[in-house]
């Protein structure tokens, strides 16, 4: 079969467009959240994420429009709980975590097992991307990158030090409580891409690769992109040829890059 046949197909042409979408997302925000050593609200907004399929699943509600409203609110719970002084950030997140999991098992549970929809989201199935949800990754990822670019000074202010940018009068509480829903927002359209179980992984792996070679701000955000778009891409084709799960081939891949480029920092050193 040709190399390039598969874009003929309309279910790839699908998992193209969407996962370069949320790959571009994914790899902005997640220079963010490396940098702020925020890194761990991925993996905890995905087990809610769990939670909210899995209570979508079993009221027969389409699962997104569930698990969408629900992770921004736990999203916003999670920046609660750090401003209350008394408790640290991954205390807060593991506890929204440990909550949003426990509702999964307890809604699978009582339903009798793994219904075929909440497998596919647990580990990814981009392949089986509908056109719906092309059309709803394309739009939610236009809005987050927008504010993105909008906020784009305020946001590395806040990064890089926090108390002298909000003497300098930015809101940092506002400008937080943004990047954890837009953090929220991305992992609940990552979730088809390489399943709720990896999806902290495609935030974290092409930002920690672009930090071994780019230098400077932007063109780490640039090399992280791509990163993540060159993972998808390939993760794609190679999940395509050799049969193999879509998400966990799309870590491997971002995996591989990742030593890849460590290995050539550590040549140059």
């Amino acid at each position: 079969m040709d190399l390039f046949k598969f874009l003929s197909y309309g279910f790839m042409q699908r998992a193209v467009i969407a996962g370069s979408f949320i790959a571009a997302l994914c790899a902005i925000l997640g220079v963010f959240l490396v940098l702020r050593r925020l890194s761990l609200i991925g993996d905890g907004l995905s087990h809610v994420t769990f939670g909210a399929l899995a209570l979508g699943l079993f009221f027969n509600v389409t699962p997104v429009y569930v698990a969408l409203p629900l992770v921004v609110l736990s999203s916003l719970g999670i920046m609660k709980l750090t401003e209350a002084q008394y408790l640290y950030g991954d205390a807060a997140i593991g506890i929204v975590s440990a909550l949003g999991i426990a509702i999964g098992i307890l809604l699978v549970s009582i339903t009798k097992g793994f219904n075929i929809d909440l497998f596919s989201y647990l580990f990814g199935n981009i392949l089986a991307i509908t056109k719906t949800e092309v059309w709803m990754s394309i739009g939610l990822a236009t809005i987050v990158i927008i504010l993105v670019a909008f906020f784009y000074y305020d946001l590395v202010a806040v990064t890089f030090d926090e108390e002298c940018a909000q003497a300098e009068g930015i809101n940092t509480k506002a400008v937080n409580k943004m990047l954890v829903v837009l953090t929220a927002i991305t992992v609940v359209l990552a979730m088809k891409v390489v399943g709720i179980m990896l999806v902290s992984a495609l935030l974290i792996l092409p930002t920690v690769t672009a930090l071994q070679v780019a230098k400077g701000f932007r063109m780490t955000m640039l090399v992280a992109v791509v990163v993540a778009v060159v993972s998808v891409w390939t993760g794609i084709m190679l999940s395509f040829f050799l049969d193999w799960p879509s998400g966990a081939t799309i870590v491997l891949v971002s995996l591989v890059l990742f030593i890849s480029s460590f290995l050539y920092r550590q040549i140059r050193k």
